[in-house]
């Protein structure tokens, strides 16, 4: 309540920078907000001055302040001042201000100077160009403005690199990272600036530089966890499945133990450039996964690298964590690695099958089943285009939600229908054709649920992604029906599903082949004969099964294409030229 004196000023402001760095250190957390006791300060030195700043803001004031002082005992507090509040711009991203405050400080110190720094470094530049003010022995401060102007330059660098990064810009985002992590920092926050330094090498398509500079952060951090994450992630992107799954395997037990308390942190600086960058982009390239997740990484990986036994494992370890309540360990924005749960169900019931843990499979498949019955409208009209249908309509709101709406209820009749295909694999591979041609029915009855309007279905590229999965579980279901009523002696009813399944996908090989074995059986040799060189002709060596790129088939998809293709076309070819040739013979 005392007026501004001008004597007093420099102990005032000294108290002021002490106090506020106390506050920041004490809550240990992001800083967030403007600074009112920097705003009061500097209302107090232009009190002082006979000046007034109410009506202005934070730059004006600043601007205002140093063209006012010119005693020269107030140029140091007030320097002071001004990297706490270069360090509260620089917490909102504000590099803008922290710049115009820098290029003030510069120009009040040496006013024929000015900067001439150009390009993504300007900034860096001015701070490290700004000369910190000797520290006075009778103003002792709690942080020294040498080691506050470091924590600046590499939070500086840290920031703008990240900015960099996500903007694409990754040649300038490397040198940037590679400034801060030379720069005065915590092992923790230097163990971070590694990993996004391996983040941006992995995004130039340098995955072994990625890798230096992600096992330099475990080096430097063990605790750095998303480092050991990304490292799994970029030896999945070279192929090295062992490493990879030794690299997921390490991080899931590590993540299941109780980190020691800030080991890494450094306790001996108030201000931190841990407090200083706390940005979107940081948050998701460090954001820390949860065990469930990496256990379903490992689950996912072992299967398609045909680990199946251990992929078995994983999945019934992931399955047993769903009664711990998962729901509660995964976030909710988004950013889980794990795909929907009936989707993670059908993936263990295909590794149970390849397992020969057929009756498993059947009871998961089961459970997906009764799931999600209750889910599932009596009829489900689907446009061809039901994108540009839908979003066109009047109520943009309204149109997205039935949008929404109809996509949910595809996937879960995708799911139900995906269930009874794998039963009727599984009782196949039991021996029980018949009830495996009853399971193959009931997926088939359940896709008749899908009334599909447009120029035609099998025109699959101009289809959403959710009624191209039905086709395909629709032609899986045909195939294996056919297969089974080929077994049981019913050669007429498997012709039956082998032509409908060439009228979903023409050209389909396991669709052809077995189209021909059936005409064959039926002692119908010469439309056998006929079919098999229009399609050894028209398939020109192309695996019809194949997705188009960027429509990859769901991993619980993938076992029910390997059973569906035909095993014996070595054998057919030869019968059938065997019986071209005895043909020829006899017409000449």
């Amino acid at each position: 309540g005392l007026p501004a004196a001008l004597p007093a000023l420099p102990l005032e402001l000294t108290v002021l920078y002490n106090s506020l760095l106390f506050t920041v250190g004490a809550s240990d957390t992001a800083i967030k907000g403007e600074a009112e006791g920097i705003r009061q300060g500097l209302l107090r030195v232009l009190e002082a001055c006979g000046a007034c700043g109410q009506h202005l803001g934070m730059e004006e004031l600043w601007k205002k302040v140093l063209q006012e002082v010119t005693m020269e005992e107030l140029k140091a507090p007030l320097h002071c001042l001004g990297a706490l509040q270069a360090a509260w711009w620089l917490a909102a991203s504000r590099l803008g201000n922290v710049a115009g405050l820098f290029q003030l400080l510069s120009t009040a110190e040496h006013p024929g100077r000015a900067h001439c720094s150009e390009g993504q470094n300007k900034l860096l530049s001015m701070i490290k160009a700004w000369r910190v003010p000797p520290e006075m022995a009778s103003l002792p401060l709690v942080q020294s403005a040498k080691d506050l102007k470091e924590i600046l330059c590499t939070a500086t660098a840290f920031l703008q690199g990240l900015q960099e990064l996500e903007a694409g810009n990754f040649p300038t985002a490397l040198s940037l990272l590679q400034e801060a992590a030379g720069g005065f920092c915590s092992k923790k926050i230097l163990a971070q600036i590694y990993t996004c330094l391996g983040c941006c090498a992995q995004r130039m398509g340098k995955p072994q530089t990625a890798l230096q500079h992600l096992k330099r952060a475990l080096q430097v951090d063990f605790q750095c966890l998303p480092a050991l994450s990304h490292v799994a992630a970029v030896y999945h992107e070279l192929g090295e499945t062992d490493v990879e799954l030794q690299a997921l395997t390490l991080l899931y037990e590590a993540l299941g133990k109780n980190p020691p308390a800030a080991a890494s942190s450094s306790p001996y600086f108030l201000m931190r450039t841990e407090l200083l960058v706390h940005t979107p982009v940081l948050t998701a390239l460090l954001r820390r996964h949860h065990p469930s997740e990496v256990k379903y990484l490992l689950a996912q990986r072992c299967l398609q690298d045909g680990r199946v036994a251990d992929a078995v494992e994983h999945y019934l370890d992931f399955l047993s964590l769903l009664q711990e309540g998962l729901q509660l360990q995964v976030p909710l924005d988004g950013s889980s690695a794990l795909p929907r749960i009936p989707e993670v169900f059908l993936e263990a019931a295909s590794a149970l099958e390849q397992a020969g843990r057929h009756q498993d499979a059947i009871t998961v498949c089961e459970e997906v089943i009764s799931r999600t019955t209750d889910l599932i409208p009596r009829v489900l009209g689907v446009e061809e285009r039901l994108e540009q249908l839908e979003c066109s309509l009047p109520g943009a709101e309204l149109s997205g939600g039935l949008l929404s709406q109809k996509k949910e209820s595809l996937c879960c009749l995708a799911w139900r229908a995906a269930g009874y295909l794998h039963q009727g694999w599984a009782w196949a591979k039991l021996g029980k054709s018949k009830e495996a041609v009853t399971q193959f029915s009931r997926c088939l009855n359940d896709l008749l649920r899908v009334q599909l309007h447009g120029s035609g279905v099998t025109q699959t590229e101009n289809l959403q992604p959710e009624v191209e999965v039905l086709q395909k579980i629709r032609l899986l279901s045909l195939i294996g029906r056919g297969m089974q009523f080929l077994e049981l002696g019913r050669h007429k009813e498997a012709l039956l599903d082998f032509q409908h399944s060439l009228q979903i996908s023409p050209g389909d090989p396991a669709a052809a082949s077995y189209l021909v074995e059936a005409l064959w059986k039926l002692n119908r040799k010469q439309e056998a004969a006929a079919q098999w060189q229009k399609f050894s002709q028209s398939s020109s060596g192309e695996d019809g099964q194949q997705q188009e790129p960027g429509r990859p088939l769901p991993l619980y998809l993938v076992s029910c294409l390997e059973q569906a293709v035909f095993p014996h076309s070595e054998r057919l070819a030869r019968s059938i030229q065997d019986f071209l040739g005895t043909a020829a013979q006899d017409t000449s």
